[in-house]
């Protein structure tokens, strides 16, 4: 059976093995000055849902763009389209200065596609795989190479149905690999995957960044969004409530607020009224209020009144904020409804 990443899956892209597996011809495509991807007044609806709401930012050459949202934000629906699976209503998008939809046969061996899961047979080895999918390819990495760089080596016979969790999710990454793209999009690329596996991911993203590959990443995890990303953009219900570099984003958003987690029976409006200054709610037990000027007398007023009012403390921190800080706040409201789910090649 011969696998087209093209044809009825959103699987098939590229990156860095290591000194071996170069993206030098790729790099010398790219025109560093203009963005890599563009969208602009991106809206996306089924029937009377709006999923995607105007949605406009650029991802540029030799970035990574981590997309982040709560589910039904809009994310899987921006980025299929912008894979050319999924039709826009209205507004406009480019990758590579192509139409993702009209102009998809011309971007196959351009850009990579990594999905959470799906579209390879349980029967097939990742050796035989990747040979095939690097059949697609004018100028594909050698097949031994991308097992060795996302560690597989030791299983390059196993079936793929025998293969872990995090096993599957690195045969994909490779078959993303293979071709060499100057575009790479990541679904969930660290799903499933143990730290070993995280920390070799993490370096061949990396790598995609230092040789001029725009890569965009979708995550749930936070933390690891903050460590990969230089630019990052925030779905909510929809709409972008964020959109900058993650130094912009969170120094806009810093100052002097203290961040605090706190048993359920905590009153943050009681709260708020002790402290004459409105407690936030970002998450599950958890709250931030502005300290106006000075932290430690913030952080000393709510320890004693957590104390008087019989409410366990579990954690409290001042400082700059983190992205996990930032997400809570901007999209604390949840989705207001659910994203339909993912369709390949989406509504016409």
């Amino acid at each position: 059976m011969i696998l087209n990443p093209w044809s009825a899956t959103r699987s098939g892209f590229t990156t860095c093995c290591g000194a071996a597996c170069s993206f030098g011809a790729v790099t010398a495509r790219l025109v560093a000055k203009e963005p890599a991807v563009k969208v602009d007044e991106l809206t996306i609806r089924y029937g009377g849902f709006t999923a995607v709401d105007a949605v406009s930012f650029s991802a540029s050459p030799g970035e990574v763009t981590v997309i982040l949202g709560p589910n039904g934000a809009g994310k899987t629906s921006t980025v299929e389209h912008l894979e050319g699976y999924r039709r826009s209503t209205s507004g406009h998008s480019a990758v590579l200065g192509h139409d993702p939809i009209r102009d998809r046969r011309e971007l196959s061996t351009r850009v990579g596609i990594m999905l959470q899961e799906g579209g390879i047979p349980m029967s097939i080895r990742p050796r035989d795989v990747l040979r095939q999918y690097a059949g697609f390819f004018d100028d594909p990495l050698d097949p031994d190479e991308v097992l060795e760089r996302v560690g597989l080596t030791r299983h390059a016979s196993t079936t793929f149905r025998r293969l872990s969790g995090g096993e599957k999710q690195r045969l994909s990454l490779g078959l993303a690999l293979i071709g060499r793209p100057e575009v790479a999009f990541l679904d969930e690329p660290t799903a499933s995957v143990d730290l070993a596996g995280r920390d070799s991911i993490a370096a061949i993203i990396g790598d995609l960044r230092s040789e001029g590959v725009c890569v965009i990443v979708t995550t749930h995890d936070l933390g690891e969004a903050e460590k990969l990303a230089d630019h990052v953009v925030i779905l909510d219900r929809g709409r972008v409530v964020a959109d900058g570099t993650l130094d912009e984003l969170l120094a806009d958003n810093s100052g002097d607020d203290v961040y605090f987690a706190a048993s359920g029976s905590l009153d943050s409006r009681r709260l708020g009224e002790h402290l004459g200054r409105h407690v936030i709610v970002v998450g599950s037990g958890e709250f931030s209020v502005a300290g106006q000027g000075d932290k430690t007398r913030t952080m000393a007023d709510v320890s004693m009144w957590c104390s008087n009012n019989h409410v366990e403390l579990l954690d409290m921190r001042s400082g700059r904020l983190r992205l996990d800080d930032l997400f809570r706040r901007l999209t604390a409201g949840g989705p207001s409804s659910s994203e339909p789910a993912s369709e390949r090649g989406g509504p016409e």
